[in-house]
């Protein structure tokens, strides 16, 4: 029983302590323009948006100061249903605003990293440190192939599995 659960511990701990890429977020990052609608593009499968297309987030501020994510997405298997989910965001050193936690079952949260966006923040590379998620968003449902091209480059270089990015556009 010992043994049992010295390997439970092993498994819980071993899990927690994920490793990180070297990346950093954005230098320059105005929070207030990054809110509103954005349209995913392009992600990494992850288990939350299985069997989804026509992603969008909507990023807004609460009244406590933190962010509200709304995620939606068409279910591929019946069109007519969407499914939502409601996420807490918060910026935990102001000095560092392009790193969001990220919670949607308190008190657990992940890392959530604005890697990359255009000036005008009409289309950002967002994602996790670990390497496990990536997102690929635009102002518009769609964004142009060779800024794709760039933002998966771009990721590579940075350590993501970008060969295994899907198109989260309805076909």
């Amino acid at each position: 029983m010992k043994h049992y659960l010295l390997f439970v511990l092993s498994l819980i701990l071993s899990s927690c302590s994920a490793g990180y890429l070297a990346l950093d977020p954005v230098g320059e990052f105005e929070t207030g323009k990054y809110m509103g609608k954005w349209y995913e593009i392009s992600r990494l499968p992850n288990d939350y948006q299985q069997g989804l297309e026509e992603n969008t987030q909507f990023y807004s501020f609460d009244d406590d100061g933190n962010i509200s994510l709304v995620l939606e997405g068409r279910v591929i298997e019946d069109k007519s249903k969407i499914k939502q989910g409601r996420i807490r965001a918060w910026i935990p050193d102001s000095r560092e605003p392009g790193k969001l936690k990220v919670s949607y079952n308190w008190p657990f949260s992940f890392d959530l990293w604005i890697l990359r966006v255009d000036k005008d923040y009409s289309y950002a590379l967002i994602g996790e440190p670990s390497g496990e998620a990536l997102w690929i968003i635009s102002r518009e449902r769609g964004l142009d192939s060779s800024i794709v091209k760039e933002l998966k480059e771009y990721a590579k270089k940075l350590g993501f599995p970008v060969e295994y990015m899907i198109s989260s556009l309805s076909e």
